[in-house]
């Protein structure tokens, strides 16, 4: 399917583009050995096997295809204003970021769009939503990087989390000096 070409074609630009950010960004002679550059060029390299693997999926997928036309219309109509969605939505998720907060922003944009693409599994897409908005909250704080917490009337969910986190710990380590 061409749109698939158009991705993989987007994703390799995107990926040079993002590996020669990652170029520009300052080494530190002093702290951690990785350095500021370890995070972001492993994201570029997830990015490159998410091409890779949408490759592997156009080719395996041309095989097993019969000739179509893709002259539906309709169908490409409805696929523009998908994308068209999808990207007001992130910029939606953008302007609120700092407002409301790392957490409760992801959250609310991952369960938006979980529930359009994934639809009838509410369990599911809830869990999925606030688990990773939660969980990688707390993966970025534990690697010293400073999300927004959101204003006052949101921050307390990220003092929540971080407080509940810290307590879990403090019990942790009292268990292993009893034992």
């Amino acid at each position: 399917m061409m749109t698939d070409r158009v991705i993989f074609v987007c994703t390799l630009i995107i990926a040079a583009v993002y590996f020669y950010a990652t170029t520009l960004i300052p080494s530190l002679e002093i702290g951690d050995p990785l350095g500021p550059k370890a995070f972001p060029r492993l994201l570029g390299v997830f990015l490159l096997i998410a091409a890779g693997l949408l490759f592997l999926e156009m080719w395996k997928d041309r095989k097993q295809r019969t000739p179509q036309t893709d002259s539906n219309e309709a169908e490409m109509w409805r696929h523009g204003w998908l994308i068209v969605g999808v990207s007001v939505w992130t910029g939606i998720y953008y302007l609120a970021f700092e407002r409301l907060g790392y957490i409760l922003a992801t959250t609310v944009y991952l369960l938006a769009l979980m529930a359009w693409f994934n639809r009838g599994k509410w369990v599911a897409n809830v869990l999925t939503a606030a688990l990773f908005g939660v969980l990688s909250f707390l993966m970025f704080v534990k690697l010293d990087v400073n999300l927004p917490r959101g204003l006052a009337a949101f921050s307390w969910i990220s003092d929540g989390v971080l407080a509940a986190v810290n307590a879990v710990i403090n019990v942790i380590k009292s268990i292993r000096a009893v034992f």
